[in-house]
């Protein structure tokens, strides 16, 4: 007996998977599966979040449903690796969170930090909020540069701290890997399967969605969506170093690195969630978790809303619509930040865990 009735069901159908074998070319999850004849916890959690739920087992399997062994994998383990979240969530009293993590849930968040720092700026000189401002500095007339920095520094690092200890928890709880240890090839290889989405292909063929012609649709639109957010954390990155190290306030020209990478990035961050919300609601239910539909929108939903008013704010940011802008940007950016360990971000950080473990057992093997 698991912990959880479905880790009892994703137990049974490794079991099945193990016999058969039929699927093994498919992806990493059936090879990392066959190197073991038992499955603790740890394992089926481990398999369940090197799972990229391409759903060509469910297809190729002759076993799904409506066979009486019921072997539907991508489901399964879709919900296997939700539980997982909350399982290793720090602190844990906030696990529930995940249950709770929605739509609505994120977008008040963000609202409510846009709605303080138009009350902060209204507050300090109600002429500001709506004032034209240019040249170097402009964004700080809305709040000043410290405590901006200050405000989101807190909520940044707590989010990188909330997810460096939970993802600690699951690196610990899925045990060391089968005759290896820890190097860096591992780790360079599951960085390039990452970069590249290598298990979101089906086998070489796509994904699967609402039909059985599987596309690369949703590869394409994951891209878009990877790239861009880390486009835009690159170029908050640089405008960081160019106020502490060059003295040079923001905003910067449009052809200035900051505003080029940002630019990009919002692209990315635009176009990849429609995407991938379009990719959702054309997937076959069969392969959905649809009790965690909220927090999988909710996630898609921010980043849509961090990339589109921060595209707003650089078309606007010589208007007087500047400064309501820079709040909803900001309220945007807050509301990703403090959801991050709480949401369906973390899933790709204990995917990319799965696949430096799975890289180690894999380096071992050969």
């Amino acid at each position: 007996m698991h912990g959880t009735r479905i880790l009892d069901e994703a137990d049974r159908l490794m079991t099945v998977c193990n016999s058969c074998r039929y699927c093994e070319g498919l992806c990493a999850v059936f090879p990392a599966m066959e190197m073991r004849r038992a499955f603790s916890d740890g394992d089926l959690n481990y398999l369940a979040n090197l799972c990229h739920a391409c759903g060509a087992c469910y297809v190729d399997c002759q076993f799904s449903p409506p066979h009486e062994f019921n072997v539907n994998v991508p489901k399964t383990l879709a919900i296997a690796r939700a539980e997982s979240y909350a399982a290793y969530a720090w602190p844990r009293a906030l696990s529930g969170t995940f249950a709770r993590n929605g739509l609505v849930i994120s977008i008040i968040a963000a609202l409510s930090m846009a709605a303080f720092i138009l009350g902060f700026a209204i507050w300090n000189d109600r002429s500001v909020l709506f004032g034209v401002h240019t040249g170097p500095g402009a964004f700080y007339r809305l709040m000043p540069h410290n405590a901006m920095a200050a405000l989101f520094s807190v909520a940044f690092l707590y989010a990188i701290l909330a997810l460096v200890l939970s993802v600690r928890a699951f690196w610990r709880d899925i045990g060391p890997p089968i005759g290896g240890r820890a190097d860096a090839g591992s780790i360079f290889q599951a960085i390039r399967d990452a970069g590249e989405l290598r298990y979101l292909h089906g086998g070489g063929v796509g994904c699967y969605n609402e039909d059985d012609k599987p596309t690369d649709r949703r590869k394409l639109y994951h891209h878009l969506t990877f790239y861009g957010f880390l486009l835009c954390f690159a170029a908050t990155s640089v405008a960081t170093l160019y106020h502490y190290l060059l003295g040079r306030e923001a905003p910067y020209p449009w052809w200035d690195l900051p505003v080029v990478l940002g630019t990009l990035g919002g692209i990315g961050l635009i176009i990849g969630p429609i995407g991938l919300f379009a990719a959702k609601m054309q997937r076959d239910p069969a392969l959905l978790d649809e009790s965690r539909y909220g927090m999988d929108v909710g996630f898609i939903a921010m980043l849509f809303l961090t990339g589109i008013t921060g595209m707003a704010l650089l078309l606007l940011r010589e208007t007087s619509a500047m400064g309501p802008v820079l709040a909803l940007h900001l309220g945007a950016v807050f509301a990703l930040f403090i959801t991050m360990p709480y949401g369906k971000f973390v899933h790709g950080i204990y995917r990319f865990a799965a696949l430096v473990r799975y890289a180690q057992e894999r380096r071992t093997a050969a």
